[in-house]
């Protein structure tokens, strides 16, 4: 039983950083229909911001304390969804029209040029975080689990929730629904579609930057590849979850996060990326629309 619930407590966790990337996949297939592949290296790019921050800020008195965390963590989302709304704007605005394998080249060079963007300025080698979560915590029934572990799973539930309010309690989430629904026309409506999308991607991009500070602190270190396998993961968890639906990429995170780690203590981590991959292919070939998916009929 002990190990089990420590399973489920690591799980939860992975799970929590794998739903925030997945939701800002969903977000963006649901609207304009585009498999965001440069989305995981968000999370990687606020990491990065986040370290920088965090250094800056280590020579005063709130470096380390959770105020410091709490302002480099509210600054770098912001900024890291900014420079998401600039991506969305240079790079994938003039080629919503065209054809959709147009979209998906165009979001591999973005990822590429995150990734190796980053190496020039952070440097290839692993970097270590100048702030790491403390490891004290609590036993129950037998398993050690920490505050850390808590916070960060309540921090992730929160920005969850507070994203789903936004979503059925605004005008901009009401129009973010019905340009899922139909962009033509919602746009005939007087709706201002590129500024929702931008929202969009704001949005989803400083999810996925919240996940990567998170991580951070939590494990420890950073690299400039480490957005590529999770990004991956992400998406594999909004499959799961059902592509292009809120809870569902919700959902598919946690329980990618919890099977993996499953995996891991009875297969060996050698194998965890091979079980992630293979939950996506079962997936695919007996429920492509994933646990909360729909089955949508393409408009021509």
């Amino acid at each position: 039983m002990d190990i089990i619930i420590q399973t489920i407590g690591d799980g939860l966790v992975l799970g929590a950083f794998y739903s925030l990337i997945a939701l800002g996949y969903t977000m963006v297939y649901g609207i304009i229909r585009l498999l965001n592949f440069a989305h995981g290296d968000f999370y990687m790019f606020g990491a990065f911001l986040g370290y920088t921050g965090l250094s800056f800020l280590m020579g005063g008195s709130i470096g380390s304390s959770l105020l410091g965390i709490g302002v480099v963590f509210f600054i770098t989302i912001v900024v890291v969804g900014l420079v998401g709304m600039g991506v969305e704007r240079v790079a994938y605005r003039p080629l919503l029209n065209a054809p959709r394998l147009s979209l998906l080249i165009t979001a591999l060079g973005v990822g590429l040029a995150l990734e190796y963007g980053s190496m020039v300025a952070w440097g290839p080698n692993y970097v270590s975080f100048p702030v790491k979560l403390p490891t004290t915590g609590f036993t129950f029934l037998g398993a050690n689990l920490t505050y850390s572990q808590i916070i960060l799973v309540l921090v992730a539930a929160a920005l969850m929730f507070a994203l789903q309010k936004f979503i059925h309690g605004t005008a901009i989430g009401k129009a973010m629904r019905a340009i899922a629904m139909d962009q033509t026309a919602t746009s005939l409506m007087g709706v201002n579609i590129y500024r929702v999308i931008a929202i969009t991607f704001f949005i989803g991009t400083a999810l996925a930057a919240s996940a990567g500070i998170m991580s951070a602190v939590y494990y420890g270190t950073i690299n400039f590849m480490m957005g590529f396998i999770m990004g991956l993961k992400a998406f594999t968890a909004a499959v799961l979850g059902g592509i292009g639906n809120i809870k569902g990429a919700m959902l598919g995170g946690f329980m990618l996060g919890i099977l993996e780690t499953f995996g891991t203590m009875f297969m060996g981590g050698a194998w965890k990326d091979v079980l992630a991959f293979s939950i996506l292919i079962l997936f695919l070939i007996f429920k492509p629309t994933g646990i909360l998916g729909k089955q949508v009929t393409e408009r021509m």
